[in-house]
């Protein structure tokens, strides 16, 4: 790992409010992401577990993380099971947790190999009266392979048919998504990083130079700052680019008078920023440009007063919604007539504005919570509303990460330049 090595208390606490959540003489079990080929010899750069992680902050292959509070051999409340490292993984692969590396990093004491699992399984598991076992399910999620978690339910219904068996997942979307002051600090230095990424591309873009030269500029400041990279594929789209809303092709060259919509963040310590910003590639904003530019920033800045402990996450998108419209009527990109008669279920202002403000954000950039659960103290989310015109070729999103409190929300990324006037002043200095 890259990235400095993280208190132990966040993932101590973690487990404590898990245990909480748990049935009486309840057994849980955690297993680590597959491995995935990339081709005949390598695999694709190791991915963890995200809940897995939540848990242990263990970062690595071939772990699993077994909880049972209520054990009745206190040895194995808590036990993490590593991957055995030899000479052969040394000269070949390089550095594995010990033993007492990985206890440094969960705060478990019971750290086995992995060959030990099935026989201290066994031991314990009969005594349990459930047994939680871990699924993705992520709302955007739907998989269509087997992986590590459904090929270890499938054994243990076969080892053991007549346990009674429970969902972890209900209980971590409780708890993932409202953050601890360490998941905080972790996401504020990945807004950090970002911010410096997007200050390196405002002094190097100019007509003439590519997408993907942009995109080597942000992985560069991101290595440099210890981040494990991008926290998504990067959008660099550039004219009529950015009315693709996935673009990630980041092939073309960035013509004088175009605007370039960048979507962005750096994953640091497994958790994860989300910007988006939208510039000029001369450096100065047409007068329509900066009309729908300052558009978006106008329904960003309301949007961020709706974020707040107890808003309904349909009602708080419709409430975005008008206040768009409006927007888009002052534009003149959508008429009054075209309102009245709109369809509730598809408004007008879909035409140019057709995803959601926001979505939670921490480990994974869709973090895993509750899309009817009201926003909380504690919530991460996203805010980035924008505006699509492909018959004028551009288009304008705008993305900060908030942070909802007791007091109102804090804008992670405020450091970072939004405003025409300031994106103009840096370009040009």
């Amino acid at each position: 790992m890259k990235y400095h090595q993280i208190n132990n208390s966040l993932f101590v606490e973690n487990r404590k409010n898990f245990c909480k959540l748990l049935k009486n003489n309840s057994i849980a079990i955690f297993q680590s992401n597959d491995e995935f080929p990339r081709s005949g010899d390598q695999n694709f750069q190791f991915k963890q577990n995200a809940d897995l992680f939540y848990l242990s902050g263990i970062d690595q292959e071939q772990s699993i993380l077994l909880i049972y509070p209520d054990c009745p051999n206190p040895q194995y409340r808590e036990v993490l099971f590593l991957r055995q490292t030899n000479d052969h993984i040394k000269v070949w692969e390089g550095h594995k947790y010990t033993k007492d590396q990985a206890s440094q990093t969960s705060g478990i004491t019971a750290i086995y190999w992995l060959g030990d699992f099935e026989n201290i399984l066994h031991s314990i598991i009969n005594y349990a009266d459930q047994v939680y076992l871990n699924l993705n399910e992520n709302d955007r999620y739907l998989h269509t392979v087997s992986y590590r978690d459904i090929r270890f339910i499938e054994q243990l219904r076969q080892n053991y048919p007549l346990h009674q068996f429970e969902r972890a997942a209900p209980l971590l979307r409780e708890l993932r998504a409202i953050k601890s002051p360490i998941e905080v600090e972790l996401t504020q230095k990945a807004c950090d990083i970002t911010r410096d990424a997007f200050l390196r591309v405002l002094q190097f873009v100019k007509p003439g130079v590519t997408e993907y030269e942009i995109e080597a500029e942000i992985i560069h400041e991101f290595i440099r700052q210890r981040a494990t990279g991008h926290a998504y594929s990067p959008i660099i789209a550039a004219g009529q680019n950015a009315n693709i809303l996935h673009y990630t092709d980041n092939n073309q060259t960035c013509q004088d008078g175009e605007l370039i919509l960048m979507d962005f963040g750096a994953e640091y310590g497994n958790y994860n920023a989300d910007l988006t910003r939208t510039i000029p590639v001369n450096g100065r904003f047409t007068n329509r440009q900066k009309e729908v530019y300052n558009a978006v920033l106008h329904v960003m800045h309301e949007a961020k007063k709706l974020m707040v402990a107890g808003a309904v996450w349909n009602t708080y998108h419709e409430q975005v919604g008008e206040i768009m419209t409006e927007q888009l009527l002052k534009l003149k990109l959508i008429t009054a007539t075209e309102v009245k008669n709109q369809n509730p279920a598809y408004p007008a202002y879909k035409k140019y504005f057709m995803h959601g403000t926001s979505h939670h954000l921490g480990i994974d950039v869709h973090d895993f919570a509750g899309r009817y659960t009201p926003f909380a103290v504690g919530n991460i989310l996203t805010c980035e509303p924008g505006i699509y015109i492909p018959e004028e070729g551009f288009g304008v999103r705008l993305e900060n990460d908030i942070l909802i409190t007791e007091g109102g929300n804090i804008d992670l990324m405020a450091n970072i330049p939004i405003a025409v006037e300031e994106i103009e002043a840096l370009m040009n200095a």
